[in-house]
């Protein structure tokens, strides 16, 4: 299609033709008197216009040609200027209304340049046949698009058959759904920045406001004319420093989005404000008449607003400008803490050594510094660093991953034995195409090691996911507590994973950490573990994860693994048992951490060893408790026993009557066996002591246990046997009340050549009474204090362990 065809070399306008939502300009040179056309020429365009007959042919590329002119970019839109500005929004409706159905329908005939002979006579031609895509057909598009925006040959011919359409109606769609999409994007980016520049231009107003009545700061009285040229140069500063401040908002945003978007400053239209002599370089542009309306934004199609972006007409209105800027100091400190974990995943020798002893990869302080800039300001006085790296394959693709991790409650059910509890405060974006690529969130968190003797980590921190290549993501974590100028007892530099699709649906995945906290706070007996990076460090969450999955993997299959054992279970039993399990165990680690899950109340009494922590809670109106005043006591020793042998001894059911009290010396028959995993350990059991008296006969023991490269946990329960029926039938676990108790065993941490051994931590939870307002008794103290020592003495001895 020629748009040349319709003027002459001077550009003088005949008359304007409104068809098929597009004008059509019909030009004469200026000598040419517009009323002596000849009737002909005006006959064929009344025909035209009465006929109601598609002139260009419905073609698809002369369909966005039209579309590009009335954005004001092409031939057409310069034509358009002489127009009515009243019918300014009129057209804008219509071209929406084409743009729309180019996506959705398809002509069947000529292309545009078929017009180029339209001085010829005129003589009779074939109907052109008009096709519209079918719903069905609009949808199979649609989801392929949102997978592949670029379709290779094969996809389009296999689609083709499928949707009994032709191979290029087909790829004239896509094409018209991508240009569709850019353009969106476009108008997206374009309302941000006008939005910056009219905050900065009601300012402006603001100050040549105040500058029509000058007031003397000296006197209080009217200020000389003389005095202006100051206020003047005053204003000329501030509007500096505002347009410097807008510049680097744009090379964020720029930065943000994948490409520059300074570019759209010079194309934001303004509405006209009065002259003035005081030029300030943010004044109207020559767009007067633009429409804001001309520009829709379509913020669903990139999964919510961008950064700074309000999301209603109020807050468009009232939002402060302080807010704005703290959402551009988050996203660049995102930026630059995602940059930072990019480099220290890829980078090797000097910046990584591995360990001789332990095996582990430990960061070289002094490499790091002269690679990196803090991002998060100066380490605080007393902090000690800590970083670790690890790698590993786990059964889940990239794709599912990171939409675990950038969801907060899939990521503490993913690590529930590291992630106390966790919050999403703030959702600054929710990605950019509808992909999580872009996403970023203020999040808080505490994260925890099963000990009383090391405190619980709250964290406030940025979490931002980008995709760094197909099938490669990203998600990094930083602290902001410099930028909110608070003082926490750790901080987490930039720290996270890479994750990358390997084949079969599994990932490798690379994960950082990389903290500094205050080492006073931890005992120590902790201390070695804890700067080994076993504690917090990447090789723990790397085998959580591990564990998780290979768990996921194993409940989704549909035959149960061979070693699982159970009578008459149904698969709604089977998992009924497991989430019995889950609150059992997270109940338990609750309690041994003290996180804010529960409202603790710490008791300090003569009567308790200094390394045993004792506190209690009021249980009211909580189904899956018993109801009155819950004590908790944890401690932690160190055994000179192997973290492997010491978890063998505690889950094996025959040897239990050694230790537990509840076994009253009797041994235990294993009922029911639950595989969470390949490894043996890793299963949830229900056991019933063999010889019981008349107070044991309703009484079971549910037991979970789990192991992996980091450490290894049993956690058990007593319940009763008319609630587990109903549990093992498939019905509600969460009436099920009880108290659970257990044992966390971690590696000690040492390198140094030591005698290698294991961190035990002893818990347990007791209903000191049943009245929630009763007072705690200082024999109720003592009691739960002897269980803890009597229980720790007995593993002592049946290892045979020298006090």
């Amino acid at each position: 299609m020629n748009f040349e065809d319709f003027l002459d070399t001077t550009g003088a306008i005949a008359a304007d033709l409104p068809y098929a939502n597009a004008k059509i300009a019909i030009v004469a040179p200026p000598s040419t008197n517009i009323n002596a056309m000849t009737s002909s020429a005006i006959a064929h365009t009344s025909q035209l216009i009465s006929s109601n007959k598609p002139i260009f042919n419905g073609s698809t590329g002369l369909s966005l040609a039209l579309q590009s002119g009335m954005d004001g970019q092409g031939l057409v839109a310069r034509i358009g200027e002489k127009y009515d500005g009243n019918n300014v929004s009129g057209r804008r409706s219509r071209d929406e209304e084409n743009e729309s159905r180019s996506l959705s329908d398809n002509f069947d005939g000529g292309s545009g340049d078929d017009l180029d002979g339209a001085d010829k006579p005129p003589r009779k031609k074939k109907k052109k046949r008009y096709h519209r895509h079918t719903p069905q057909q609009i949808q199979e598009l649609e989801d392929l698009f949102k997978e592949c925006p670029h379709p290779d040959e094969k996809q389009r011919l296999e689609l083709s058959k499928r949707l009994s359409l032709e191979t290029r109606q087909v790829k004239f769609w896509f094409q018209n759904r991508r240009t569709q999409m850019k353009t969106q994007l476009e108008r997206h980016d374009n309302s941000l920045l006008r939005l910056e520049n009219d905050k900065l231009r009601a300012e402006n107003m603001s100050m040549r406001e105040a500058m029509r009545s000058p007031m003397c700061t000296n006197c209080g009285g009217p200020a000389i004319m003389g005095e202006i040229s100051i206020e003047e140069q005053h204003l000329r500063v501030e509007n500096a420093r505002l347009k410097d401040e807008l510049d680097r908002v744009c090379v964020l945003a720029g930065k943000f989005l994948g490409r520059p978007v300074s570019s759209f400053i010079n194309s934001i239209a303004f509405p006209p404000y009065p002259n003035s002599s005081l030029e300030l370089g943010v004044g109207a542009n020559g767009f007067g008449a633009f429409n804001s309306s001309m520009l829709p934004l379509v913020i669903s199609d990139f999964g919510g607003p961008l950064p700074g972006m309000p999301t209603n007409k109020q807050t468009m209105n009232t939002a402060p400008i302080e807010q704005s800027l703290e959402r551009s100091v988050h996203l660049e400190l995102a930026l630059a803490a995602m940059d930072e974990l990019v480099k220290m995943a890829q980078l090797e020798d000097p910046l990584w050594i591995r360990s001789l002893e332990t095996g582990t990869q430990i960061l070289n302080e002094d490499e790091y510094m002269r690679n990196f800039s803090s991002c998060i300001g100066m380490k605080p006085n007393g902090f000690i660093t800590e970083a670790s790296r690890e790698s590993g394959l786990v059964i889940m693709n990239s794709l599912s991953l990171v939409e675990t991790l950038m969801d907060s409650n899939k990521w503490a059910e993913m690590f529930p034995y590291i992630v106390a509890r966790t919050t999403t405060t703030d959702v600054i974006s929710n990605g950019v195409g509808g992909t999580r690529s872009g996403s970023l969130q203020l999040m808080q968190a505490e994260l925890q090691v099963l000990s009383p003797l090391v405190p619980v980590r709250n964290l406030h921190f940025l979490r931002f996911c980008k995709q760094l290549a197909d099938g490669v993501w990203a998600v990094v974590d930083v602290s902001i507590d410099a930028v909110n100028e608070t003082h926490p007892r750790c901080r987490r530099l930039p720290s996270g994973c890479v994750v990358q699709d390997m084949p079969n649906g599994y990932s490798k995945v690379t994960w950082v950490e990389h903290s500094e906290y205050d080492e006073s706070e931890v005992h120590q007996l902790y201390r070695p573990l804890i700067n080994s990076g076993f504690g917090f460090g990447g090789e723990r969450w790397i085998a959580t994860l591990q564990r998780q999955c290979e768990c996921l993997a194993i409940l989704m299959s549909s035959s149960p693994p061979p070693k699982e054992h159970h009578t008459a279970i149904s698969a709604g039993g089977r998992r009924s048992i497991l989430k019995l399990a889950k609150r059992m165990t997270n109940n338990f680690c609750a309690g041994v951490c003290a996180s804010s899950l529960h409202k603790w109340n710490k008791i300090l009494t003569e009567n308790v060893d200094n390394d045993v922590r004792v506190m209690t809670r009021k249980s009211m109106d909580n189904p899956g408790e018993p109801q009155g005043i819950v004590m908790s006591a944890a401690t932690s020793v160190w055994l000179p026993i192997p973290p492997e042998r010491l978890f063998d001894f505690l889950r094996n059911e025959h040897l239990r009557s050694e230790w537990d009290i509840l076994s009253n010396g009797c041994p235990m028959q294993e009922m029911v066996n639950i595989a969470k995993g390949q490894d043996q350990g890793n299963c949830v059991s229900l056991l019933r002591a063999g010889a019981m008296d008349a107070d044991q006969s309703n009484m079971l023991i549910l037991q979970e246990t789990c192991i992996d490269s980091a450490g290894s946990l049993v956690v058990y329960a007593p319940v009763d046997i008319p609630s587990m029926h109903v549990v093992m039938n498939g019905g509600d676990s969460s009436y099920v009340a009880f108290l659970p108790s257990g044992f966390a065993i971690l590696p000690d941490g040492r390198g140094d050549g030591a005698v290698k051994g294991s961190l035990l931590t002893v818990g347990f939870q007791i209903l000191v009474n049943t009245l929630p307002t009763a007072k705690l008794t200082v024999e109720s103290v003592e009691t739960v204090n002897n269980l803890i020592s009597c229980t720790v003495q007995k593993i002592k001895a049946a290892l045979r362990v020298e006090s």
